[in-house]
C-alpha cells in the first residue's frame, strides 16, 4: 500500500497545485469530481455491470466493489477536497451533483473494435472503453444541469480526473503475443484517443483536468509472473522490473505529455495537469528503504526467484538459479520465519488479513490482468 500512498500524495499535490499555478486564481474548492478510467479508479461500475447490484458500502478499510485492499486514488482525492466518495455512474438513480465515477475495470482507450480488427481477443466481453464512458457522462450531465450554459458553469468548477488509460490496451496486445515494436505502434492511437476525449470535456466547460500517465507495467506483479524469464538481460538490475514493458509505458507517457502540452496551448483558460505515476513507483522499487525505513528489497534480484505457472519456485544458490522446490502456503507460521529479519519475525502473529484484491475482483474469461 505504500506505493499507492506515494502515488496518492503525488496526485493530490498535482491537483491542488493546479489551483494556484495560473495567473488568474482558480476557485479554492471543487464543487464535484468526475472520474474516468479503469480499475485504478473503478468504485463499483464493473460489479454493477456484471451483477446488476452494488453491495452495501460500510466504512473502510475493507474493500467494497473496488479492486483494492482499501481506498483508491480517487477516494483520497475526494476526501482531500471535502467531497463524498464518488458514486459509480452505473448506479442509476444516484444523485451525481457532487460528482460521478465512470471508470470500469478492464477499460481501454481504444474501442474494442480496434482489437477485434487486429485479431486481439483477450478483451472484456462488454465495451466499457473511453468513448463509452464519455457517453455515460453525457447521460449523467442531463441529470445535473438543464442548459448548455448552466452545464459549462457547473463543470468549470469541477475537477476531472481522466485516466489512467492505455494500460489495458497494451496488456491485451501483450497477451496476443505482439512484439515490442508492434505494441509501440499502438501508442500514437491510444494517446490521440485520450487527447480527443479530454478535448471533448474541455468543450463541455471543464477547466481543471488531471491526466495520470501509465505506471511501469514491467514492475506489476502479474506482469512479472506471466512473463517471467530466466534471461537476466530482460530485467532492470536497479529495480528487478521487466524492461520492455516499462519502455512502452515510458513511450506512452512521453507522447501523452506532448499531447497535453498541445491541448493546454489550445485551451489557455484551462489547467491540464499531468499526474506522474511512473516516477514514484520506480523510486519506491529502487530505494524501498526510504519508505517506512524497514523494507530491505522489493523487486531486487527478481531474476533469482522465478515464478512459474505450475507453482514451482526456483531456489537461488548465490547468483545462479539451480534446482527447484514446491511452494508452500504462507500463514500464521511461515516456513521461512527463521530467515526473516528481526523486525519482521513477529508479523505472522497479527490478525488475519482480509482477502486479497484479486479475490474481490471477478476473473472472467481467464483475463487475470484487468486493470
Amino acid at each position: 500500500m505504500e506505493m499507492r500512498r506515494v502515488a496518492v500524495l503525488g496526485l493530490v499535490w498535482l491537483a491542488a497545485a493546479a489551483t494556484v499555478a495560473m495567473a488568474d486564481p482558480l476557485p479554492s474548492y471543487y464543487n464535484a469530481i468526475f472520474s474516468f478510467g479503469d480499475s485504478f479508479s473503478d468504485t463499483g461500475n464493473f460489479v454493477i455491470i456484471n451483477s446488476g447490484k452494488l453491495p452495501n458500502m460500510p466504512k473502510f478499510p475493507p474493500p467494497y466493489a473496488r479492486c483494492s485492499n482499501g481506498r483508491l486514488v480517487i477516494d483520497f482525492l475526494a476526501e482531500a477536497f471535502g467531497l463524498p466518495l464518488l458514486p459509480p455512474s452505473a448506479n442509476k438513480g444516484t444523485n451525481f451533483s457532487q460528482g460521478a465515477n465512470f471508470a470500469v475495470m478492464g477499460a481501454t482507450a481504444l474501442d474494442l473494435k480496434y482489437f477485434k480488427d487486429n485479431n486481439v481477443w483477450s478483451i472484456p466481453p462488454f465495451n466499457t472503453s473511453m468513448n463509452v464512458q464519455l457517453q455515460w457522462f453525457d447521460e449523467v450531465k442531463q441529470t445535473i444541469c438543464s442548459s448548455p450554459q448552466e452545464c459549462r458553469e457547473f463543470f468549470s468548477k469541477a475537477l476531472f480526473v481522466f485516466g489512467e488509460f492505455g494500460g489495458n490496451d497494451y496488456s491485451f496486445a501483450w497477451k496476443a503475443e505482439w512484439s515490442l515494436e508492434k505494441v509501440k505502434t499502438m501508442v500514437p492511437s491510444v494517446v490521440a484517443s485520450m487527447a480527443g476525449g479530454i478535448e471533448r470535456l474541455l468543450d463541455e466547460g471543464a477547466r481543471h483536468v488531471v491526466v495520470p500517465g501509465n505506471l511501469p507495467a514491467g514492475c506489476i506483479p502479474i506482469t512479472l509472473t506471466m512473463y517471467a524469464t530466466e534471461d537476466r538481460s530482460e530485467y532492470d538490475p536497479r529495480t528487478g522490473c521487466l524492461k520492455k514493458y516499462n519502455s512502452v509505458a515510458l513511450y506512452h507517457n512521453a507522447m501523452l505529455r506532448i499531447a497535453l502540452d498541445q491541448l493546454q496551448r489550445r485551451h489557455p483558460d484551462s489547467r491540464i495537469v499531468y499526474a506522474d505515476y511512473y516516477t514514484p513507483y520506480i523510486q519506491f522499487a529502487r530505494t524501498p528503504h526510504l519508505y517506512e525505513g524497514r523494507a530491505e528489497g522489493v523487486l531486487r534480484r527478481r531474476w533469482a526467484v522465478q515464478l512459474q505457472h505450475e507453482r514451482v519456485v526456483r531456489a537461488p544458490r548465490r547468483d545462479d538459479v539451480r534446482g527447484s522446490r514446491r511452494s508452500r502456503q504462507l500463514g500464521r507460521h511461515p516456513p521461512h520465519r527463521g530467515a526473516l529479519p528481526l523486525h519482521r519475525q513477529h508479523l505472522d502473529q497479527g490478525p488475519l488479513r482480509p482477502p486479497s484484491p484479486r479475490q474481490r475482483c471477478p476473473r472472467r474469461h481467464g483475463l487475470l490482468d484487468y486493470r
